[in-house]
């Protein structure tokens, strides 16, 4: 059950703002996938019942990719629907102390931010 409010008896410290939605469309996330294990980096399009639509790219890829942006060659993210029952695991591509997140490896080695590359830049995210 998830709180309604900050008053809520259970879940006090729920927020229910918009902030509160961390994958919220935009977001930058690695989800991980079984059946064939995968991992997958991105920028959330669409959370349903069903599943996630995400555009991004194959983590296995990473470098490849960032080696061809930086060599100016054209390259185009992938944009896929992943089913609920093949995700194991969504996380929010963020830094953690001084190991770099994704997306600040991405534009280190690129030169492009990764919302710009994912096309989610100038999308209004709260």
């Amino acid at each position: 059950m998830v709180a309604l409010s900050r008053t809520s008896r259970h879940n006090r410290y729920v927020a229910t703002s918009s902030q509160s939605a961390p994958f919220a469309h935009g977001a930058l996330v690695l989800i991980t996938l079984n059946s064939p294990r995968e991992k997958f980096w991105g920028a959330v399009l669409e959370i349903n019942p069903a599943g996630i639509s995400v555009r991004g790219v194959g983590l296995n890829s990473f470098d490849e990719i960032t080696a061809m942006l930086r060599n100016e060659e054209h390259v185009m993210p992938a944009t896929v629907f992943f089913p609920l029952n093949r995700m194991e695991r969504m996380e929010l591509d963020v830094s953690s102390g001084p190991i770099p997140s994704l997306a600040e490896r991405f534009q280190s080695k690129s030169g492009l931010s990764a919302a710009h590359f994912f096309g989610v830049e100038a999308e209004d995210r709260d």
